[in-house]
């Protein structure tokens, strides 16, 4: 079942790698690879896929790091059928969000997400692991009632014929109020995914207790779909909306990634101080999204990507060092850099690469979303010096929780002390997984043009057609 699962998703990255190569016309800002079907009859319901310069890196990205996380997930034995099934679901579900092309279609798909996560989550998680299921369901189950009255809103909005599609929808145009209040509807589930603080909570919970390769899935790829919700719906469909509201997030943003930045160091559990990091890092996305502009909306969709990396090997290095040591509070380790040189070294390096070292993606992507706030036209130069201050400020408090967090777990003599298991270094397999993330981090950071290339031309589309007229 291992196997088959590896060879699916393999062969599935593999596919897509070679359409996207082939088939995508990179400088074409229009949707590509389209599929039309009519579904079901009775409601002109139709299964309607395409992809743009928006959707191909974080399809691509789905398809990447859920290959690696089923590698990761070979020590797995207990149902490992049931599990590897659940990891096939949401790999589907992910590629399904990101390609559809069709409002109902993309609430279906964001529905599908949430059962393998619950039922991952609740039978290989943790020991409060039906705390955090049921919290996660609860916040997002919850939240999803907001995208679906939204969704049918705007199908049912000034025309004869109830139609879903997203062409068809993103040409039409509403009061101010009404679109108003589909803004808030949609913002509301795509806050929760993303997630924009207050609605935050269920995320330390979530990854404190999922097993690691859940984990690799949840902050690679889950908490993307919330911000490529806001371009794809919120910024296209609502442009006038988000005018209003962009200064409101923006403002959100910079609390969020100072918030989350001086929260992290109280953490003592390992997963929960990497998620208030990820946490942080998505206050970025915000800001990048509402800053409206080129320069913006491009380093907001490279940081979708680089995050997803960065995201991805940390909780799956934080999950290696729990399968050896079994402790998962910082202040009860430490000493590990001898006995584990290679995790230690790995550890190091990514951790790096999320406090945003020069040549790592993350510099970059923060770096240009820092650009697209000061060059940006829509605000004011002091509201633009304010928040460029705090993001400065979670950039300084960035180094602080990562580098104590680093010093806690591999610094000290505390594991020469206790009775611990023997220790062995990373094998092949976890070598193989964290190489692989580490390559395109740097491959971004030293060339940033290759990712950029996949979205200019649709994001100087969204700017040029909603928000420049």
């Amino acid at each position: 079942m291992k196997w088959y699962t590896i060879c699916i998703c393999l062969s599935e990255l593999l596919l897509m790698t070679y359409a996207f190569s082939y088939y995508f016309e990179l400088d074409d800002p229009l949707i590509q690879l389209t599929e039309d079907y009519k579904w079901i009859n009775f409601f002109d319901f139709y299964w309607r896929l395409g992809i743009d310069g928006l959707s191909l890196g974080p399809t691509l990205l789905t398809g990447f790091i859920t290959t690696l996380a089923t590698l990761a997930a070979r020590p797995v034995t207990r149902d490992s059928r049931l599990f590897h099934f659940l990891m096939l679901a949401m790999y589907s579900g992910q590629i399904g969000l990101f390609s559809s092309q069709d409002l109902l279609l993309f609430f279906i798909m964001w529905e599908l997400e949430l059962v393998p996560v619950y039922l991952l989550l609740s039978i290989w998680g943790g020991k409060k692991r039906l705390y955090s299921a049921t919290k996660f369901i609860l916040y997002t189950a919850g939240s999803s009632v907001f995208l679906l009255m939204g969704a049918l809103g705007i199908a049912l909005y000034g025309s004869n014929e109830p139609t879903f599609n997203f062409e068809t929808s993103a040409n039409q145009s509403y009061p101010v109020s009404l679109e108003i209040i589909f803004y808030i509807g949609f913002l509301i589930a795509f806050a929760v995914k993303s997630p924009i603080i207050p609605f935050h909570t269920w995320l330390p919970d979530t990854h404190g207790e999922a097993h690691y390769s859940t984990c690799m899935l949840l902050a690679g790829i889950l908490l993307k779909m919330g911000a490529y919700g806001l371009v794809r719906i919120n910024m296209q469909l609502l442009p006038h909306a988000h005018s209003i509201f962009s200064p409101w997030l923006i403002i959100v943003g910079a609390i969020q990634i100072i918030y989350a930045a001086s929260t992290s160091p109280g953490q003592r559990n390992l997963k929960k101080r990497i998620a208030y990091s990820s946490v942080s890092h998505m206050g970025f996305i915000i800001i990048g999204i509402c800053s409206i502009s080129d320069m913006g909306l491009n380093g907001a969709i490279l940081q979708i990507i680089s995050h997803g990396f960065i995201g991805a090997a940390l909780f799956f290095l934080a999950g290696t060092s729990y399968d050896r040591i079994r402790l998962v509070y910082l202040d009860e380790m430490g000493g590990m850099a001898n006995p584990m040189p290679k995790i230690f070294m790995m550890f190091s390096i990514l951790s790096l690469a999320s406090l945003a070292l020069p040549s790592m993606s993350g510099f970059f992507s923060e770096l240009i979303v820092f650009l697209g706030i000061i060059t940006g036209q829509k605000y004011f130069l002091m509201p633009k010096i304010l928040i460029t201050f705090g993001m400065a400020v979670g950039m300084i408090l960035t180094p602080i929780y990562l580098l104590s967090m680093l010093r806690q777990i591999f610094y000290g003599y505390k594991l020469f002390n206790g009775t611990y298991f023997s220790f062995f270094d990373s094998g092949p397999r976890e070598l193989f997984v964290l190489i692989s993330i580490l390559l395109p981090i740097i491959g971004i950071g030293i060339y940033p043009d290759f990712v950029f290339s996949l979205s200019v031309d649709k994001v100087e589309d969204i700017l040029s057609n909603y928000f420049y007229r």
